[in-house]
């Protein structure tokens, strides 16, 4: 399905929207019949950057947590227990030790959050200082599931499953489309210089190598200051065929503006979430973003197909609900007049024209990446509520942390048994421990201005493979 999406124009008017949810997020179960619950609640932890510059995406993440919530008391709660979710702002990783602290204090044992890979170190960090279970809604970088934590899990994509995927996709459908046997296919990898872009690039690299394809350079850049003009003229010297490209959102737009200025071609450029993938990154380069790929988790509007009857239900009643959610947050809200941030769609002069324009692809959302971080929070709460929690209550009614972690290592699903299109099962490796072995990735391209599809692989693909090699 082909939906189009009106999206302003750059990042204040997402931030509207992401006040708008956090103001209308709590009720926004209330369309569904209720099932009566009773009994001492399940209170569980939430930790969110709500109030300062990330809470754009990380509103419409928590958002999907409270979905989540807000179905599974629908159906009667966990053990006819509700679940109440005591959501804590978290700004600073200075801030995490003092909030789980708190909570422990509190009498929660369990946490979920926190959307940023920076914060959500250090958030899992302290949860398992403070003795409690740390379940990771959104963030990727490696560290959080390398470091050994008993008390830690994730459900989504790591760093090296995004980085996989991209090498993955060059060895099995790009290099035959490039005219080039895999070990004849050369790939650049290029990242910036921190704990998530760093372990894209990581298992990039390795998976390219294993693949046998030709890595011809890694290459490193500093966020804050980048030299566009020395990269780009050591990515000429490399001759790469294939470009894999770790970045945020401001630094991935810069860098295809850099290519061009430069005249560095190449038959394929392939991006990771927070950059490729965004909206902004279409809406500021139109025309020129067009045949760009994006390794990425997957968004709302991917092949109902992928899932299994149990998981297309939930994803259905989630996709409802946020569908509820964004219409909700299209008007003005007392909240975002309050805050003096634009509301949706009002555009902001001082951030450009303030002109909306059309954004066109298989998500049913205002914006592909609010709706991509909406469905990772609500897949992952939605497999602690209905996969771990109420075989942990049965034998731990106090929901003690280590039953809990317990339950979550014995879990056995199979590939699209969760809403997302993902299985789980978690890894107990010291290496990798906690980490779900059976996240989902996806890879989508622009194929138009503004527009995308999700391309592979197949059980995920709304659209073909198209611009290889890349027009320019």
């Amino acid at each position: 399905m082909t939906t189009p999406l009106v999206h302003p124009r750059r990042r204040p008017s997402r931030l509207g929207l992401g006040i708008a949810l956090l103001a209308i997020a709590a009720p926004v179960g209330g369309f569904v019949l209720v099932k009566a619950v009773s009994a001492q609640p399940i209170r569980i932890g939430a930790v969110f950057p709500i109030t300062g510059n990330a809470r754009a995406l990380a509103v419409p993440e928590l958002t999907g947590v409270r979905i989540a919530v807000d179905m599974v008391n629908a159906d009667g709660g966990i053990d006819g227990r509700p679940v109440v979710l005591d959501v804590r702002d978290l700004e600073s990783r200075a801030d995490a030790d003092g909030i789980m602290a708190g909570f422990a204090r509190d009498g929660i044992r369990l946490v979920i959050g926190a959307y940023s890979s920076d914060l959500s170190i250090a958030a899992s960090a302290a949860a398992d200082k403070a003795g409690l279970l740390y379940w990771e809604s959104g963030a990727v970088a490696d560290q959080l599931t390398g470091r050994g934590l008993p008390l830690v899990f994730r459900v989504g994509a790591s760093g090296t499953n995004l980085g996989s995927n991209s090498a993955t996709f060059v060895a099995t459908q790009l290099a035959s489309r490039l005219g080039k046997a895999v070990g004849q296919t050369r790939v650049a990898i290029v990242n910036a210089n921190d704990a998530y872009a760093t372990s894209v690039a990581d298992a990039a690299a390795s998976t390219a190598t294993t693949a046998g394809l030709d890595v011809v350079a890694q290459a490193t850049y500093d966020l804050g200051m980048p030299d566009w003009t020395g990269l780009m003229d050591q990515l000429k010297a490399a001759r790469p065929d294939a470009i894999i490209l770790a970045s945020h959102i401001p630094d991935g737009v810069a860098f295809r503006q850099a290519m061009l200025a430069s005249g560095l071609r190449v038959g394929a450029l392939i991006g990771s979430t927070m950059a490729e993938c965004d909206p902004d990154f279409a809406g500021d380069l139109g025309a020129d973003a067009i045949g760009i790929f994006a390794s990425d988790r997957p968004t709302a509007g991917f092949r109902p197909d992928a899932l299994d009857p149990t998981a297309k239900a939930a994803y259905d009643r989630f996709s409802a609900a946020w569908a509820a959610a964004t219409a909700a947050s299209a008007a003005p809200t007392a909240a975002s007049a309050a805050s003096g941030a634009p509301a949706w769609g009002s555009g902001d002069p001082a951030w450009g024209s303030g002109e909306p324009y059309t954004l066109i692809g298989p998500a049913e959302s205002p914006t592909a990446e609010a709706s991509e971080e909406a469905l990772a929070g609500f897949s992952a709460a939605w497999a602690l509520f209905t996969d771990v929690l109420p075989a942990a209550a049965s034998t731990s009614p106090g929901l003690d942390p280590a039953a809990v972690a317990s339950v979550a290592r014995a879990v056995d699903l199979p590939t699209g048994a969760l809403p997302n299109g993902a299985g789980l099962r978690f890894s107990t490796d010291e290496a990798t421990l906690g980490q779900n072995l059976r996240a989902a990735a996806v890879i989508w391209q622009w194929q138009a201005v503004r527009q995308y599809a999700f391309v592979w692989p197949p059980s995920y693909a709304t659209g073909a493979i198209a611009f290889v090699p890349l027009g320019r």
